[in-house]
């Protein structure tokens, strides 16, 4: 018996075991209240995910967060990761490392805006690796995000949380999208 495939119109294809071939975008979903923003159901062949943030700003200087999850829940620890900011008038470098998530931005003031993508990409075995660059605006930051995260099962869930330190604040601008691909 032969493999099916089928070929819509949004210029995926769709191989007979529900694998999706193409880049699936989701919803954007606005950065204006609350502490954190998740996107579920994302599907259990997804290879890669992108995480797309647009003029994102808290109400104070938490550390922002990217959290993997498995079974709707967010995993908090066992995070390998660092985020990194260079400023291009002073060149004062600035940095966050996390254990709890993965620090997509270093945050100088409750009126930064910070825009960019961090992709999360699977090494195999639910281990999943971070990269991204994000900018942060007014402060003039160029910064890069990196790590690794091995999780207790398969992935189906991201969460982008402003829960670190010092505080707990709010999202309070912009919005934030997810692609992921298989």
């Amino acid at each position: 018996m032969g493999m099916s495939t089928v070929i819509d119109g949004s210029a995926s294809v769709t191989i007979n075991d529900g694998t999706i071939l193409g880049i699936t975008r989701g919803t954007a979903v606005p950065s204006t209240s609350g502490t954190s923003i998740d996107f579920t159901s994302i599907p259990s062949w997804a290879k890669r995910i992108t995480v797309m943030f647009n003029r994102v700003s808290l109400s104070g200087t938490s550390q922002p967060l990217i959290q993997l999850g498995v079974s709707g829940t967010p995993e908090i620890t066992g995070y390998i990761s660092m985020a990194s900011m260079i400023t291009t008038t002073s060149n004062v470098t600035r940095g966050a490392t996390a254990t709890s998530g993965f620090p997509y931005a270093y945050i100088g003031s409750a009126i930064s805006e910070y825009s960019g993508s961090v992709t999360l990409s699977s090494f195999g075995s639910n281990i999943w690796t971070c990269s991204g660059s994000i900018v942060n605006i007014p402060e003039v930051f160029n910064g890069t995000v990196s790590g690794v995260k091995s999780l207790a099962g398969t992935l189906n869930m991201i969460r982008i949380t402003t829960v670190g330190s010092p505080a707990t604040d709010t999202f309070d601008f912009g919005s934030i999208n997810i692609m992921y691909e298989g």
